[in-house]
C-alpha cells in the first residue's frame, strides 16, 4: 500500500496574526490620538467642541444626527468650502474661536474691576480731601487700578532726583494710603517734559525719570511697611505726555510721578 505524502503546512502567516496586527495598528493610532490631544490648549479645545455642538449637535449623548446641512448634504465637495462655511457662522476666524460664553465672562470681570476700582478710589479720595492734598494728588481710575498723580514741581528740583523736604509729607500721607488700601500690585512711574538734558549728573530724560521713581522708592519703603516685592517702578521719560510740550504749562504737567495701585483682580 502506497504511503500517503504528509500535508504541505499552508503558505504565508497564520490567521490570527493578521488580525494580532490589526489590532495593534488599532492601538498605535489610539495613543497617538490620546498624545495629539493632550498638546491642545484646554481652553481653546473646549471652545472648538461647544462651537461644533452648537453648530451640528453631534457630541451630546443622544443628540440628533447632523441631517440635511449647508455643509453634509451636498456631498463632500462642499468640504472644500470649509473654511468659508465655518467663517460665515461666525464661530471661528483667522483660526481663533469666538464664544459667546467667553466673551461674557470678559464683559463680568472687566465690570467687577471697574466697580472695585470705583469703590477703591472713593476711599482713597476721602483720605486725599481729609488731609487737604487734593492740590497735590489727581486722582483717576481704570479697570485695573487707581492712579495718584504727585506733580513733579512738587518733589523735586530743576534735573534732580532728591527729593525735596516739602515733599516728604505729602509722600507721607500717600504711604499711609498705600498700607491702608494696596492689596496688590504697586507701580511707580517716573515722566518728564521732552527738553533735552545739559550740564546735569543725568544725560537724558530716561535716566532722570528712572532716578525720579526709584527715589520715590526709597523713600516709601524707608517710611512704610510695604513689601518691596509688590512695587514696581520704572521711568517713561518723555514718552507718555499728558499735555502738549510746546507750552510751558503742558511741560510742568508732563513733569510727574505716577502711582498706580492695581485692584484684587487685576494685580500681576
Amino acid at each position: 500500500m502506497a504511503k500517503k505524502k504528509p500535508e504541505e503546512p499552508p503558505k504565508g502567516s497564520p490567521a490570527w496574526m493578521a488580525t494580532f496586527s490589526d489590532l495593534m495598528n488599532l492601538l498605535l493610532c489610539f495613543f497617538v490620538l490620546l498624545f495629539a490631544m493632550s498638546s491642545i490648549d484646554e481652553d481653546k479645545q473646549e471652545a472648538i467642541v461647544a462651537s461644533f455642538n452648537q453648530m451640528f449637535s453631534v457630541f451630546d449623548a443622544g443628540a440628533s444626527a447632523i441631517g440635511d446641512g449647508q455643509l453634509i448634504s451636498n456631498g463632500v465637495s462642499q468640504l472644500n468650502e470649509l473654511d468659508e462655511f465655518i467663517n460665515s457662522t461666525g464661530k471661528l476666524a483667522e483660526g481663533e474661536v469666538v464664544d459667546d460664553d467667553v466673551a461674557e465672562a470678559k464683559e463680568q470681570l472687566e465690570e467687577a474691576q471697574m466697580e472695585e476700582s470705583e469703590e477703591l478710589a472713593e476711599k482713597i479720595q476721602e483720605a486725599v480731601d481729609e488731609k487737604d492734598m487734593g492740590k497735590e494728588i489727581d486722582i483717576e481710575i481704570t479697570s485695573q487700578y487707581v492712579q495718584l498723580t504727585l506733580k513733579g514741581a512738587i518733589l523735586f528740583d530743576s534735573g534732580s532726583t532728591l527729593l525735596k523736604e516739602e515733599a516728604k509729607p505729602v509722600l507721607d500721607q500717600v504711604g499711609l494710603i498705600l498700607e491702608r488700601y494696596a492689596n496688590g500690585t504697586i507701580e511707580i512711574e517716573g515722566h518728564t517734559d521732552n527738553v533735552p538734558m545739559s550740564g546735569a549728573k543725568y544725560s537724558n530724560n530716561n535716566e532722570l525719570s528712572s532716578g525720579r521713581a526709584l527715589s520715590v522708592f526709597d523713600y516709601l519703603l524707608s517710611v512704610t511697611n510695604l513689601d518691596p516685592a509688590n512695587v514696581k517702578h520704572s521711568g517713561r521719560g518723555e514718552y507718555v505726555p499728558v499735555a502738549d510740550n510746546a507750552t510751558a504749562e503742558g511741560r510742568t504737567r508732563n513733569r510727574r510721578v505716577e502711582i498706580k495701585i492695581y485692584n484684587s483682580l487685576s494685580s500681576y
